[in-house]
């Protein structure tokens, strides 16, 4: 069996839906949190200077959606067919984007300035994305994002609601689907241990 050591700061960001594949396909992995102070000593054996980064048997693999694409697919994590894996390839994306979009905000230090970019972030683009999820959900009627089973897409959107749902709770408060399907993915076996067991961060 492979050996992996995943890097990341300690908090869920960009490197949880990760963590989730690893809890789903209860594989063993090294889970390395790196502390602000400590990122510098970390820096350079990064291959492009940046985080999350993924070790696999003393190789290193960057970036996050590749690292998913990576290990969802020898997990079989990323559908039945090649439309339903470039799905999942989609629903990655737009995770990405809500995360470039939510940067300003968690780079601001200026407790009101956070709030309005805060508010701004939810009208432009949280809610609106909130409101096509739904309507992927009902479209599809599986339950699913992305075919008839849990794939990359689903633990991924379980990430974006979560926590941008929770930054934002009327933005998710309507949407009966999304609701739905984040109280089911979250009882889950393998998926309700790992959360119930993870470190607590506040996102």
């Amino acid at each position: 069996m492979s050996s992996y050591k995943l890097y990341y700061f300690d908090f869920m960001g960009r490197a949880e839906i990760i963590r989730l594949i690893f809890a789903q396909a209860e594989i063993p992995y090294e889970d390395v949190r790196i502390q602000r102070e400590e990122w510098d000593n970390y820096k350079q054996k990064m291959p492009f200077k940046q985080l999350p980064v993924m070790e696999v048997d003393g190789k290193m693999l960057s970036q996050s959606v590749a690292i998913t694409l990576y290990l969802a697919k020898k997990f079989d994590l990323v559908g039945e067919n090649d439309w339903e894996f470039a799905k999942v390839i989609e629903l990655l994306g737009v995770g990405e984007d809500l995360i470039a979009h939510s940067v300003p905000w968690f780079k601001c230090e200026d407790a009101a300035r956070k709030k309005e970019i805060l508010a701004e972030f939810e009208t432009k683009h949280l809610a609106p994305t909130f409101r096509l999820l739904e309507d992927i959900l009902a479209k599809n009627g599986t339950g699913y994002f992305a075919g008839k089973k849990l794939t990359a897409a689903d633990l991924n959107m379980l990430c974006m609601v979560g926590l941008f749902g929770s930054l934002c709770p009327n933005s998710i408060a309507q949407l009966t689907n999304l609701n739905d399907f984040k109280d089911r993915i979250m009882k889950l076996p393998k998926i309700k241990k790992w959360v119930e067991t993870r470190p607590k961060t506040d996102f």
